[in-house]
């Protein structure tokens, strides 16, 4: 049995009014555009996600809408600039055999980095740019199990890439 996790970062967010709280800042018109070509390549690599784990931040919201997967979401607010140890945490409290979670750096990639036997061959892979989306197989059969250098990187794949 394996398990396949789906880390993403949210996409670009928008800076256009410095009146909005960071967790209310909506995508902008790259953020927009990026998410929907995000989840078509998910689909198209056969990663559909059964669960969804999401920050309850505008932006997060906005990127799980534009990739257009008809599942199950829990929004948590305590996804919101979590630490890897925090996103981790809910995670292996997960249900289903593949879960997308979509969060906020630094956190994502540093749990990416943490979680991966091996990193992908990618130049952007330290930096996780908005909307970067890393697939990982973990050969187990529940995600309490899951810990740091156990993920097999699946894909990996950024918004540049898909342009």
């Amino acid at each position: 049995m394996s398990l396949t996790l789906i880390l993403m970062r949210h996409a670009k967010s928008s800076w256009n009014n410095p009146a909005l709280d960071d967790f209310d800042r909506p995508l902008n018109t790259r953020g927009v555009r990026d998410a929907p070509r995000i989840g078509r390549w998910l689909v198209d690599q056969g990663h559909t996600p059964e669960e969804v784990l999401c920050s309850s931040a505008i932006r997060a919201k906005q990127t799980l809408d534009g990739l257009a997967f008809q599942t199950p979401v829990m929004f948590l607010p305590e996804l919101y600039m979590a630490s890897p140890a925090k996103i981790l945490g809910a995670i292996q409290a997960a249900f289903s055999d593949c879960l997308l979670v979509v969060a906020h750096n630094p956190g994502m990639s540093m749990l990416a980095a943490d979680l991966v036997t091996e990193p992908p061959n990618h130049p952007r892979f330290d930096d996780f740019p908005t909307a970067s989306t890393l697939v990982l197989s973990f050969d187990m059969d529940e995600w309490s199990h899951v810990r740091a250098g156990a993920g097999r990187v699946l894909g990996f794949v950024t918004p540049h890439d898909l342009a």
